[in-house]
């Protein structure tokens, strides 16, 4: 029975094998069609030439060169021809000449240049210059060991009743060899790029550490809440952004009152670290046995949002010290100046972020805290309270969401008309809300983290299908041509990439030490700080440095936008035919690029 089977099946196999050998051919076929693969154009005796060309630029890097001799000898000529050439007798043969043959030609015809007595082992271009001076390029000699060189030229179809000539410059080296503007500029860029992706890198990493646990799957899906809870926590988002705000613009105009008083100023940045330190390790224990009583937890309440008002304006000061340090730097470093304009920069941004990391913050803490009193509210209320109660806050909630998303919306496309992007969307979210609240019960809880692990999700790879090649084009736009555009594009890019790393790390985590925090009564942020990060530091590490190599590359190419860079001084060389400097460049950027691998790997092996 089986032994009749066999050949059936081998059959249909053959057959299934022969179909996929016919369609992965007609795939192929059909591929070269699309991209238009031509193996004829490749023989082509005028791409070979080019090409050759190219790779001979290509392998003569401009890095080098001499400090050159240069003589030039004239030979007059009359085009069209009339009698015989002027001075043709009278050339003196002891010293270097020209002579064309025929002595005597029509525009357009093919001539024999010769060259005597010029030094032996140069080279340079043969010119035509006409009574305008503008000078036309003929032809490149190279004088042999005595001194001669021969080349045919085609006259150019340029007839003038007055004298032309034709100009031998003959070039060659003298002295020792010396660095190129090329080298120079090279290495300025090489520099600029290893700079730029440290930048980059150091952003990215910074920001994409905190995305990474709201990218974690195993620490997100257990965050919960009720309905009521969650249109609390949603409602108090917006509130708690705009209160943040206006404390931190509040704090921030007190700090630059007390800035100018050095003597209680520099005390204020000192000892608010050193106080906030203390605060953070009483009101965030790490391990507590016992459930501290409400009046203790109210005490920790108030003592972490005393910290956190104060250290806006203590970091308020410091930005106005770092600022008033900065500029007197400048001047008084001379050479050093850079120092005084980094200690001024970094005040700017410690002001730039001063106001939106209060609003996140404020968010934050009033959106748990929301959070945390609906849930107890709903516990407390009965059946058909909590389903009246959950479903008004539903209503309020989704309007809100619904409101915001159109003021986004009204944002970009400038709708202008507050019915269309407030009150359309208000009663549209409004409606479903009602609708999510009829159909939820008391018992009922929504997955809130896995909402917001699913949103950041989706951004992060929104923004890594983006190129950094893309992304500079935005920011050259927006900041201008340069390097800052590129640590900017880099930034983005490395945010997206590096919190997509981490928290597949986070996710990989052992799940003992997080079960036996949680089992003390650890809320989510203690059980990240000591259960999860002691966990993550070694990859966390590696995977910056592997970034950080990634990031040097990745500056080669975005100067091709505008990013800065070598790449913007490689292809501004590729669009000017300027290979021997492009290939410099290219010299440069393996010669980096390797360096960078050597170095990220000796580092992982002593860190991690």
């Amino acid at each position: 029975m089986n032994t009749k089977n066999e050949p059936k099946a081998s059959i249909k196999r053959s057959l299934g094998l022969a179909a996929s050998i016919i369609i992965g051919v007609i795939i192929y076929a059909y591929g070269f069609q699309v991209t238009k693969v031509n193996l004829e154009e490749t023989k082509s005796p005028r791409r070979q030439e080019q090409l050759l060309r190219i790779i001979r630029a290509l392998a003569k890097p401009d890095f080098l060169e001499y400090n050159k001799e240069e003589l030039k000898i004239n030979l007059p000529v009359t085009i069209p021809c009339e009698g015989s050439p002027s001075g043709i007798n009278t050339i003196d043969k002891t010293k270097p000449y020209l002579v064309m043959n025929p002595a005597c030609a029509k525009p357009g015809q093919e001539v024999t240049l010769e060259g005597f007595n010029f030094p032996p082992d140069t080279s340079g271009p043969i010119n035509f210059i006409p009574p305008s001076n503008v000078t036309l390029e003929l032809s490149n000699v190279e004088t042999d060991s005595s001194g001669y060189f021969q080349t045919i030229i085609k006259l150019p179809n340029r007839p003038n009743i007055k004298e032309q000539k034709i100009e031998a410059v003959l070039r060659r080296p003298v002295g020792m060899p010396h660095l190129t503007k090329t080298a120079y500029d090279t290495w300025d860029k090489i520099i600029e790029t290893i700079f730029l992706a440290l930048l980059a890198t150091t952003i990215g990493t910074l920001l994409s550490i905190p995305i990474s646990f709201f990218a974690a799957r195993n620490l997100m899906k257990e965050i919960v809440s009720n309905l009521i809870g969650l249109s609390a926590q949603i409602i108090a988002i917006p509130i708690g952004f705009f209160i943040g705000q206006y404390v931190a613009d509040w704090m921030s105009s007190l700090g630059d009152v007390i800035t100018d008083d050095l003597w209680l100023a520099i005390p204020i940045v000192i000892i608010v670290p050193w106080l906030g330190i203390k605060i953070i390790k009483w009101a965030l224990p790490e391990e507590e046995i016992i459930r501290p009583e409400i009046k203790t937890r109210i005490l920790r309440m108030v003592a972490i949002t005393g910290l956190l008002l104060v250290s806006l304006i203590s970091i308020s000061i410091l930005a106005g010290l770092m600022d008033k340090l900065g500029i007197f730097l400048e001047g008084a470093l001379g050479g050093f100046g850079f120092l005084g304009s980094f200690l001024k920069n970094i005040g700017q941004i410690l002001r730039m972020l001063i106001t939106i990391t209060s609003a996140l913050i404020a968010a934050g803490v009033l959106s748990s805290y929301a959070g945390r009193m609906g849930i107890k509210l709903q516990k407390r209320l009965s059946q058909g309270q909590a389903w009246l109660v959950g479903i008004i806050l539903a209503m309020v909630a989704g309007a809100v969401i619904f409101i915001l998303l159109g003021a986004g919306i009204n944002w970009l496309y400038q709708i202008e008309n507050p019915f269309y992007w407030a009150v359309i969307p208000g009663i549209a979210g409004a409606l479903g809300g009602l609708l999510i609240g009829i159909r939820s019960s008391k018992k009922d809880l929504l997955p809130v983290g896995l909402v917001i692990y699913y949103v950041t999700r989706t951004i992060l790879n929104a923004l890594r299908s983006i190129e950094s090649l893309i992304m500079v084009i935005v920011f050259v736009v927006w900041v201008g041509i340069g390097p800052f555009a590129g640590v900017l594009a880099l930034s983005l890019h490395t945010i997206a990439a590096l919190a997509k790393l981490y928290s597949e790390q986070v996710e990989s985590i052992l799940s003992g030490p997080v079960e036996a925090i949680k089992a003390t009564g650890a809320n989510w942020m203690q059980t990240v700080v000591y259960a999860v990060i002691p966990q993550i530091i070694p990859p966390y590490i590696s995977f910056t440095m592997y970034r950080w190599d990634i990031n040097v590359r990745m500056s080669t190419i975005i100067g091709f936008a505008g990013g800065g860079g070598i790449g913007f001084l490689l292809i501004q060389n590729i669009n000017l035919l300027n290979y021997r400097a492009a290939s410099a460049q290219m010299i440069a950027i393996a010669i980096v690029v390797a360096s960078m691998d050597y170095l990220s790997s000796r580092l992982r092996e002593k860190v991690v």
